[in-house]
């Protein structure tokens, strides 16, 4: 159903922007510190364990992996999400979904297609944007705050990741992406009764969101750990 014509894609494009514009500013504030937090507790847990050169590559993987995909899908959620519910719930309880059955419109193809789609694409391009500002973070936070080399945190680095780090990463803010816009969309065209509604639609479907997005993060990794050998093993 996702391309079926017409495929609505100035809706599209539309809510793309509109996701992004909402959320790229604080995505790029909330990975800062979050990479820099990593730096620094791994830092020092691998100075006590007499490991400083593993720094760099513990640290970018925990980013690349974990926490970029979960900022980005926290974001889309809340930022982007709560405004996909509350648009949706509102054209519900104004009946302007009912009227577009009867004129032969497809609320789903015409509404909802093109806001998951959106969700998934600005997941994915703001995972890319969290990864290169959390890696930097942490090189930053690393080599002047705790004095190490940059040539021992990128050859840590080298040393132990792999392309498959960075797909699984993609992957995530893929699937993270998807279940944001579907849960939202669901909740927006299902909401209880009366304005009121409205509102306990869109907090329900921030804390179902977020509830589904850690748990299929564990679901992930535990596949991801299991069928990706480490590198050099």
């Amino acid at each position: 159903m996702a391309f079926r014509r017409p495929f609505q894609f100035r809706e599209f494009v539309s809510q793309f922007w509109f996701i992004a514009s909402v959320t790229i500013l604080p995505t790029a504030l909330v990975s800062i510190p979050f990479g820099a937090v990593i730096a620094l507790q791994v830092g020092s847990l691998a100075r006590q364990l007499g490991a400083e050169s593993f720094t760099g590559g513990a640290s970018v993987l925990t980013v690349v992996q974990q926490a970029s995909p979960m900022i980005v899908a926290l974001l889309v959620s809340g930022a982007a999400g709560s405004a996909i519910c509350a648009d949706l719930g509102a054209r519900t309880i104004r009946e302007e979904m009912d009227a577009m059955e009867v004129m032969g419109i497809s609320p789903i193809q015409r509404l909802v297609v093109p806001r998951v789609l959106a969700c998934m694409l600005a997941a994915v391009a703001l995972n890319g944007l969290v990864s290169c500002v959390g890696v930097g973070g942490g090189y930053f936070f690393n080599v002047v705050m705790q004095g190490g080399t940059p040539g021992a945190y990128l050859s840590s680095f080298s040393a132990l990741a792999q392309l498959p780090d960075l797909y699984v990463g993609e992957l995530k803010a893929v699937i993270f992406g998807f279940i944001a816009g579907v849960v939202a969309a669901y909740r927006g065209l299902n909401p209880p009764p009366g304005p009121k509604g409205v509102g306990d639609a869109v907090n329900q479907s921030v804390v179902i969101t977020f509830l589904l997005l850690f748990f299929t993060n564990l679901v992930m990794t535990a596949i991801y750990l299991q069928i990706v050998p480490m590198k050099g093993a």
